[in-house]
């Protein structure tokens, strides 16, 4: 099974750019999307006539966050949300049940610009952790998204110039350590442990992208027991379209 996710940073943008020739190169079983800004009936693509199962989760406030699912493999069942009001209203959640697992898109809030939303952030993270956790009691749980967090040094390109900023605070990288301690795995640095350069989220100014300073801030996260499983997990960092560039899983 080949999973995929991705910050669109808005569906209708990035469907007027090279989002169906995406989805024909690479052929992803289950298509994970985060910031879709859009509610399901304002996107006009028939997902579905090309055989699609479709999920999607916006927020409340219109043209803000949202997460959506893609999948080819038939799924049991599927969530929004936490089953918190407080977080449920942004539409950062969308579970899906497979006979051999759950898998959970997850959009993180950002904790911007002066750590001004750290304390949210901080609530969110314990309690997503807590439902993954929860969840992980019946079947073994991927998660996957963008986490707006960027956990070690390697992980962006200037982490000096941002020790104290959103995405690179020590409590946030604590919160990422949280999760590796509750027994999921960064899949991406199992298999990459010591690289640095690999990256998922450029800024658009400076010429950021072409000069590769950025910031690693998508994930596949797996609970350990199914790493062997695991074949491989990839940044797509050739794919255009947004600030974030898609992340892959095979898992079979």
């Amino acid at each position: 099974m080949k999973l995929i996710s991705w910050n669109v940073n808005g569906i209708r943008a990035v469907l007027k750019k090279n989002f169906l020739e995406f989805l024909e190169d690479h052929r992803p079983d289950l298509l994970l999307l985060q910031e879709v800004k859009a509610e399901r009936e304002q996107v006009d693509e028939d997902f579905e006539g090309a055989g699609w199962e479709v999920y999607w989760n916006p927020a409340v406030k219109k043209g803000y966050s949202g997460v959506a699912a893609l999948s080819r493999t038939p799924v049991i069942s599927a969530t929004n949300g936490i089953g918190i009001e407080e977080h449920d209203q942004e539409g950062r959640v969308i579970t899906l049940e497979y006979n051999a697992f759950y898998v959970v898109g997850v959009y993180t809030p950002n904790a911007q610009n002066e750590l001004r939303r750290l304390d949210y952030r901080m609530k969110w993270n314990a309690d997503f952790l807590a439902y993954v956790k929860e969840l992980e009691k019946k079947k073994p749980v991927i998660f996957a998204g963008d986490l707006n967090v960027s956990h070690t040094e390697i992980d962006l390109a200037r982490p000096k110039a941002n020790r104290k900023n959103a995405g690179f605070s020590d409590e946030e990288r604590a919160g990422f350590d949280d999760i590796l301690s509750a027994g999921f795995v960064d899949t991406f640095r199992h298999f990459h442990p010591n690289e640095a350069g690999h990256y998922s989220w450029w800024s658009y100014r400076g010429g950021a992208r072409a000069k590769n300073v950025g910031w690693r801030l998508d994930y596949f996260c797996v609970t350990d027991s199914l790493m062997g499983q695991v074949k491989s997990a990839r940044i797509l960092s050739d794919v255009m379209g947004s600030d974030h560039c898609p992340v892959l899983l095979e898992i079979g």
